[in-house]
């Protein structure tokens, strides 16, 4: 797919924008050809400048971080952020066509951030990574330490075999019920799924509207499942499927490098035959799953030898990078501090701004010995505003199907139908 008029405009746009800057770069190995890389840079520039790198893959950086940036840069952080090739930006070769298979991997993602550091004369940089985003910051720890002047490793990934933690993890919350908060969610769950109400993908479904909204309101969902009364779930899952699996340019662009996690990070693992897999669910949604080979670096053994501030971030509801994974990376890493955030979801990033902006500042100004202690203090900070929003509107879209089944999903189809 080459780079029709549509995007040229979007992209020269972009590209004019405060900050904004591209560096050359190969395209694959073993050959001469470049591309262009970009990269923003915002706020008061310093001696060690924060590289935040999103999740994914498939999440941009320039167009969709733009308002985060803004906020961060007004408390006072330096940020960078690189706009992984194969996304957005950094999507086309010069002929405007898109990147090949062989130029995304995750050591080519590791090596980008380093040359962008070089572009902008940065010796030592912080990097936060989230999710897929932490992975990549350990990679340029492995394969760059020199260049890392601290850490931040939200809902992080460990290796290939997480899966297997995510699987304990969403099984032990919604099947089994084993803690107080999840155990009258429980057999709501399993009745759902003994009736074919809640497939593998629905189960995905279920694990995030728990780590958004809280148990509360994904009971208010099972309920309206068990009544019958599916039009919520319905059209949350056609929401779901459309801005997940669907391109949305410079924003979420997942059709080109989503194989990177299938291939080297084994999202797709071989399906177990057991209740709510969420290998069955990533299967699912992806464009292009293709089958695990191996892994780019052993972090388990690499993480020992980490050297600089480094702090762990976790949320006490995330069944997608569960805690276990967490605290397994806490202890990995020498001095390494766990900040829990316990009614907090995946990616504290996008879910929790507020409390990442301010684990953020306690690391750039040399205080990250303060936050475990603050952790209660950081979970209870308002959530964001498109998670505000989104939780009151499923809670409002619960009560009218409760009286109007078939409403909901009306409106959002002709909402999405729409945009």
């Amino acid at each position: 797919m080459t780079m029709n008029a549509k995007r040229r405009r979007a992209h020269e746009k972009l590209a004019a924008q405060a900050g904004v800057r591209s560096v050359r770069r190969p395209l694959s190995p073993g050959t001469d050809d470049e591309f262009d890389l970009y990269y923003v840079r915002a706020g008061r520039k310093s001696a060690h400048p924060m590289v935040i790198i999103p999740g994914g893959p498939g999440a941009a950086s320039v167009a969709l971080y733009r308002g985060d940036r803004r906020r961060t840069a007004t408390a006072g952080l330096d940020v960078i952020m690189v706009e992984h090739r194969g996304i957005g930006m950094s999507r086309h070769d010069d002929a405007g066509a898109d990147l090949p298979p062989q130029a995304l991997t995750i050591e080519q993602v590791v090596d980008d951030l380093v040359a962008v550091l070089d572009d902008a004369h940065v010796e030592r940089a912080v990097l936060y990574g989230t999710s897929y985003g932490a992975y990549i910051a350990a990679g340029v720890g492995v394969r760059h330490p020199q260049r890392v002047h601290g850490m931040i490793l939200d809902s992080p990934v460990l290796s290939g075999r997480d899966i297997d933690d995510a699987r304990a993890a969403i099984r032990r919350a919604l099947w089994d019920g084993t803690d107080s908060e999840t155990a009258d969610l429980a057999p709501k769950v399993r009745q759902l799924v003994g009736d074919g109400v809640l497939e593998p993908v629905s189960g995905q479904l279920a694990a995030a509207v728990y780590g958004l909204g809280g148990p509360a309101l994904l009971d208010r969902q099972l309920d309206l499942l068990l009544a019958g009364r599916h039009g919520v779930w319905t059209a949350l899952d056609n929401l779901t499927r459309r801005f997940i699996a669907r391109k949305a340019p410079y924003r979420n662009e997942p059709d080109l490098v989503g194989r990177i996690g299938f291939r080297e990070l084994n999202y797709g693992d071989v399906p177990d035959g057991k209740p709510l897999d969420p290998a069955v669910a990533f299967r699912d949604f992806a464009s292009d799953p293709v089958e695990f080979e191996a892994e780019p670096y052993d972090l388990a053994a690499e993480m020992p030898k980490f050297s600089w501030p480094t702090v762990v971030v976790s949320g006490g509801r995330d069944l997608t990078t569960p805690p276990v994974v967490a605290d397994r990376i806490a202890s990995l890493i020498p001095g390494a501090l766990l900040v829990r955030l316990p009614t907090a979801g995946h990616s504290v990033l996008d879910s929790r701004k507020r409390a990442a902006v301010q684990i953020a500042k306690a690391m750039a100004e040399g205080k990250i010995e303060t936050l475990p202690a603050r952790a209660a203090a950081l979970d209870a900070l308002p959530v964001g505003t498109v998670i505000r929003l989104f939780v009151a509107a499923l809670g409002a879209a619960a009560a009218v199907e409760s009286v109007m089944p078939g409403v909901v999903p009306r409106i959002v189809e002709r909402v999405t139908a729409t945009s």
